[in-house]
């Protein structure tokens, strides 16, 4: 089954700032394009709205003017649903709500030809749920992009319980041939990306709920230290609280309440007090013209240690011991069966996070994970009330020695990196146990659609096999919710690992 030919008339329903987009996505490809809306004038207003981005376009010489010009004369507002009835394709982009969806695509249905694909861009409803009201749901798939739809290559296209394989697969080459990356997606509550993500912004929520660190630490550790484009509190300032919590709360319904989705308490009062975000002019932060930046906590200078011992290799953190070594500070390296510590000048011991506490042990500071030491320009450090102050001082002193700001939190188990990360990985692992995608589409779409530095199993593969595993079960000692149980899946791809590492075959 091949693309949509280009001479086939695609339609866009709805006509806000989505449905432009895709509009403009078909049009630039080469389709004629019809846009309707319910309200009057509004098709024609995004018809003059497509038009000056394709100006903008050719002022940057995106675009040659003759294919400008070309492109405005495929570009159509339409009446009525009626002057839809030649299209191959219609993509709806309306009100996120399944009677208005199902009622839309019903008329749809008794207008256009049996031929013609019907596709939602719903991002929190069930796709199965909307083409359960077609009399042939058959043709009815999910084409879910991402904002601003002409500028992000990722559109997850989704089959739900009754679509086709063909009407799939045709969605997905026409996807591709506009010039987009597409990923294919069972029909699952959040779909790759949505559902995937949830642990970016719960963790940093729990973070800061624990009083473990405020909303600008958290935010840089995430970018500084893990290689996000993003802090968690910044980005759901600006797509908009409200939204961002909405999409929450869709997937906690959607999954029966599961605990791993459960919304945050933080983000509700936000959204109950008007903070949207920088859409109302303050979320998490202000936005004001006089307001005042947010700064990280970043602690003070300290003297670096005159030498660390190192008991094993540090698994994931292993390229410190290159970093330090250069920064002329010697290390004394100590076989250990179970050891990945750093012993400090003072005795204090220095640790990856790994889902424990500071207090459970001595003297015992941890520090976070990064997507890589050597480019990470801040490190997060947990300590608790009995840590040595000389202990925290040599390990503040050390991460300073390699160029790195330092960022002290609270003895929260996993830090901010670390506990997010496994719970990616989970979630990546159980969304393929359950046929949700394949691993490749997985990190396709979570780098892609919203700006990951590696797919959860990219990160999985140089973390370790058991490596999530172990922070997760960790985790799920000191909160015994549920919220951090490693699903079965990450279990038994852990469990395979130390059996294949233990076998003489």
């Amino acid at each position: 089954m091949t693309a949509l030919d280009l001479s086939s008339p695609v339609a866009v329903v709805g006509t806000g700032t989505m449905g432009q987009g895709i509009a403009q996505v078909a049009l630039v490809a080469g389709h004629p394009v019809r846009l309707y809306d319910t309200a009057p004038g509004r098709a024609q207003d995004a018809a003059d709205a497509i038009g000056a981005r394709l100006d903008r376009l050719v002022e940057k010489d995106r675009l040659t003017a003759a294919d400008r010009d070309a492109a405005r004369a495929r570009l159509l507002p339409a009446g009525s649903l009626a002057e839809l009835a030649d299209c191959a394709l219609v993509v709806e982009a309306v009100l996120e709500r399944l009677d208005v969806k199902q009622e839309l695509f019903r008329e749809l249905e008794g207008i256009v030809g049996e031929d013609c694909l019907l596709a939602t861009n719903t991002s929190s409803l069930s796709v199965t749920a909307i083409g359960g009201a077609l009399a042939n749901p058959g043709r009815f798939v999910g084409l879910h992009f991402f904002n601003p739809a002409p500028l992000l290559p990722l559109v997850e296209v989704v089959s739900g319980f009754a679509t086709d394989v063909t009407s799939a697969t045709r969605a997905y080459e026409t996807a591709r041939a506009w010039g987009k990356t597409p990923v294919a997606c069972a029909d699952t509550p959040g779909f790759i990306v949505n559902r995937i993500a949830r642990p970016f912004y719960a963790e940093a929520f729990a973070v800061h709920e624990a009083q473990g660190a405020d909303p600008a630490t958290i935010d840089a550790v995430l970018r500084e230290c893990g290689g996000f484009k993003m802090g968690a509190f910044e980005l759901t300032d600006l797509i908009g609280q409200d939204v961002n919590e909405s999409v929450t709360q869709s997937v906690w319904q959607s999954f029966f309440q599961d605990v791993r989705f459960t919304p945050s308490l933080a983000q509700r009062r936000l959204v109950e007090s008007g903070r949207l975000g920088r859409k109302s002019g303050h979320g998490w932060y202000d936005y004001a013209a006089d307001a005042e930046r947010d700064e990280p906590h970043t602690a003070e200078q300290a003297p670096q240690p005159a030498y660390v011992v190192a008991e094993g290799d540090l698994g994931p953190a292993s390229e410190l011991l290159q970093l330090i070594r250069e920064a002329g500070i010697p290390v004394r390296e100590e076989e250990e069966d179970h050891g990945t510590r750093l012993v400090l000048p003072s005795g204090g011991q220095l640790a990856l996070a790994d889902g424990q506490t500071s207090v459970e042990f001595r003297d015992v500071v941890y520090f976070d994970l990064a997507v890589d030491y050597r480019r990470a320009t801040r490190i997060a450090l947990s300590a608790s009330q009995d840590t040595s102050p000389q202990t925290l001082t040599e390990a503040i002193g050390l991460f300073q020695a390699l160029g790195k700001a330092v960022s002290v939190i609270g003895d929260v188990p996993g830090m901010i990196v670390a506990r997010t990360v496994a719970r990616v990985v989970d979630l990546a692992h159980d969304a393929v146990a359950k046929g949700v995608a394949t691993e490749e589409d997985i990190d396709t779409a979570m780098r892609l659609g919203v700006n990951y530095p590696m797919g959860p199993f990219e990160w999985s593969r140089r973390l370790g096999r058991g490596w999530a595993y172990d922070v997760l079960d960790e985790l799920h000692v000191r909160e015994p919710s549920g919220r951090y149980a490693p699903s079965l899946a990450l279990y038994r791809h852990a469990y395979a690992s130390d059996k294949r590492e233990g076998s003489t075959s």
